[in-house]
């Protein structure tokens, strides 16, 4: 395995003094914010694509560096049923798919998308109940209408410039939420370009149980995020996990940490280990967005708590049995 960042928590950095200090951190990756809500501030596809000279000194920074690229990060809504918000982010989406090929990065990570309930609506509908009924045709809508079709034809797209994996976070408010969902939007559109970005923070408060979705999703894991949550029982058992008030509210039934500071090192190296059973050898990037912690802080603890839990080399032979 390796230890990756996603940078745009050091955007007000450039990129070659960003690289500079995840290698002195002893990072071996990163993770690149290429559009869509993650921004640009350490890579524009337009401009790179544009111009060969900024692409070859994009390049240079990550070889002088000694680090690898673990993959474009283009997060967004591109079924948002505002055609003027969708037809941003798709073209974000497809832009970084466009330097992923020119870089020979096969892998971009994003989000499935959340259409609205119906042609006529403006805003995204995240429908997750079974009753009123209405609900069914909202989803029936969504799934067979607008996300199927789209991430049929949007993975052809991405394919035919060698990107092979989509990794779609699973995340709330979002079609693709849990493992259920991803995995039957992977069966639907068939092959295997798309599957999972693991990301156990937004697991942890839905109430899945990260090691169990990991062993579901054993072959269809395609990158992992390192961001924990510190649930509050005592407002859990208020007002349950769905909560709407701001993330840096003392009220709220959880919040996300940096690693360790919501699940202890047990349940990490639990983690970890599940995602060495499972196949996925391969890199684990540290999203941060702790409300409690700067920026730097934050990182530096992860990097330093998951330098202890990553599983770096092979097992080799069992000499005992």
């Amino acid at each position: 395995m390796k230890l990756s960042v996603l940078t745009v928590l050091l955007g007000g950095l450039p990129l070659d003094e960003t690289l500079a200090f995840l290698k002195a951190q002893g990072v071996q990756a990163a993770e690149i914010g290429c559009g869509g809500f993650p921004g640009k501030a350490h890579c524009d596809p337009c401009v790179l694509l544009k111009d060969k000279g900024k692409l070859r000194d994009f390049q240079d920074a990550f070889k002088r560096h000694d680090m690898e690229i673990a993959a474009l990060s283009v997060h967004g809504n591109a079924i948002h049923p505002d055609e003027n918000v969708a037809q941003a982010f798709h073209a974000d989406f497809e832009q970084a798919v466009r330097l992923a090929g020119e870089l020979g990065i096969d892998r971009v990570v994003t989000f499935s998308g959340c259409p609205g309930g119906s042609p006529q609506d403006t805003t995204p509908n995240w429908a997750t109940c079974a009753w009123p009924e209405d609900f069914l045709k909202v989803l029936d809508y969504q799934w067979n209408d607008v996300l199927i079709p789209y991430w049929g034809k949007t993975a052809a797209f991405a394919a035919e410039h060698g990107v092979k994996r989509i990794a779609f976070e699973m995340h709330p408010g979002f079609c693709v939420y849990n493992p259920e969902t991803m995995l039957r939007l992977r069966h639907a559109v068939g092959g295997d370009i798309l599957g999972a970005n693991v990301d156990p923070s937004h697991l942890f408060w839905q109430g899945i149980d990260p090691v169990e979705a990991i062993k579901a999703l054993a072959g269809a894991i395609h990158f992992f995020h390192a961001k924990d949550t510190s649930l509050d029982r005592h407002n859990i058992a208020v007002n349950g996990v769905l909560d709407t008030k701001h993330y840096g509210d003392p009220a709220r039934s959880w919040v996300f940490r940096t690693v360790g500071y919501g699940h202890g090192q047990l349940q990490w190296n639990e983690i970890i280990s599940a995602l060495r059973k499972a196949g996925y050898d391969d890199v684990v990037s540290i999203e941060h967005e702790d409300a409690f912690m700067s920026a730097k802080e934050g990182l530096t603890k992860a990097i330093r708590f998951l330098q202890e839990v990553l599983i770096y080399e092979q097992p080799g032979e069992m000499y005992w049995a």
